[in-house]
Parts: C-alpha cells; sequence; structure tokens
C-alpha cells in the first residue's frame, strides 16, 4: 500500500463537529511527545503534514487528514503529561471519548508507545480500552532507532507482558528516523480497508 497524496482536511473541537463522510477512519493515538507527528510524517512522506513539537500538547483538536480520498487518518490529541491547564485537559478526554466510543466510521487504531520506557498508565488505560472495544489495532513502539538490538528484546517483554499482550497481537518496532515499521503499518492500513471494504 502507498499513500501517495495525503492532505490535511479539518481540525475539530468538539465531538459535533465530527464531518459526515462516507470514508473509514483510522486513528492514530498515543501520550503526548511520543512521536505521533513524526509517525504520520513519515508514512505519508510529507514532512509537515502534522505539526511536530518539542513542547507537549501541541496537538489540541481531532486533526483530519484525508488520504488519497482511501480513508481519513485522524490525530488524536495527546494524553499524559502535556503541560496544559485541567480544563484543556478534561475537555480533550471528553473529546477523545466520544470519538472512540460513538464514531461509526472508525475501522482501527494505530496506538503510539515509546518503546525505550515502560509503558504509563494512560498507555495501559488505552490498550485495556482497546480490548474491551473490539476495535482492530496496532500497537507501535517508536523511537527504535535509539535503543540498541539488545534492549529491543528486553523492552519487547516489557511491553508486552505490561499492556498484556500475546505474541500474536499487533505490535511493531517503528523508527520515523530509519522508515522501520512503515511497511508493517502499511500492511495493516490495508488489511483495515479491504476489511471495512468486504463489510460494505
Amino acid at each position: 500500500m502507498k499513500l501517495s497524496n495525503a492532505k490535511f482536511y479539518k481540525s475539530v473541537y468538539k465531538y459535533e463537529e465530527c464531518p459526515r463522510l462516507q470514508q473509514p477512519e483510522v486513528a492514530f493515538s498515543g501520550r503526548s511527545n511520543v512521536g505521533k507527528s513524526s509517525l504520520i510524517n513519515r508514512i505519508t512522506k510529507r514532512k509537515k503534514l502534522a505539526r511536530t513539537s518539542n513542547t507537549p500538547g501541541r496537538t489540541q483538536s481531532l486533526n483530519y487528514f484525508n488520504i488519497d480520498d482511501k480513508f481519513y487518518l485522524v490525530d488524536l490529541p495527546g494524553y499524559g503529561f502535556a503541560n496544559v491547564p485541567k480544563k484543556v485537559k478534561d475537555d480533550w478526554a471528553e473529546l477523545i471519548d466520544s470519538y472512540l466510543n460513538y464514531r461509526e466510521n472508525l475501522i482501527g487504531i494505530v496506538q503510539i508507545i515509546d518503546s525505550r520506557h515502560k509503558p504509563t498508565k494512560d498507555d495501559k488505560m488505552m490498550v485495556e480500552w482497546l480490548k474491551a472495544s473490539g476495535l482492530s489495532f496496532l500497537i507501535a513502539a517508536t523511537k527504535v532507532d535509539k535503543i540498541s538490538n539488545n534492549e529491543r528484546a528486553k523492552q519487547k517483554k516489557i511491553i508486552l507482558k505490561e499492556l498484556n499482550l500475546d505474541k500474536e497481537d499487533n505490535f511493531i518496532f517503528f523508527s520515523a528516523e530509519t522508515g522501520e515499521g512503515s511497511k508493517e503499518i502499511y500492511n495493516y492500513l490495508e488489511s483495515l480497508l479491504q476489511l471495512a471494504k468486504d463489510r460494505s
């Protein structure tokens, strides 16, 4: 699968503002500063499609990107340690919760975590929700270029244990620097779209 034409479509600050679309949607979720924007830019081959920042909490809305008129990639606000007022965090939580629970177009989620660290409490909560929801998901552990091959095996074991994942659960390492893991993401997106097509 190739993502040849990705373009920004719309930012949504309230669930009621979600656009009425025919195409399916795939959400990208992760805590603040986990490399979500860099991952999106890498797989779409657009350096500035999603805004990257050293300041956690830059994504404050659901950002819709049209991918080849086939589906929409939806960038969710980062959760976790973003240095923003509690009211803003509460608004994000409500927006994300409504979107994940009620959006009928949503067919799958790429859940992004940091390969260098043990999954956070928020990561665990998100994966537990995903497993309970029945939604398809792929765990992408980013920044893998920053750890050694020996650390990889150790970190994978820790991540699978902490998130209570079976080895057959969808899990990949990803690097925005080298592109490692991009093929697996493309394959995942392709399988989601094929499944959605078969069901329609």
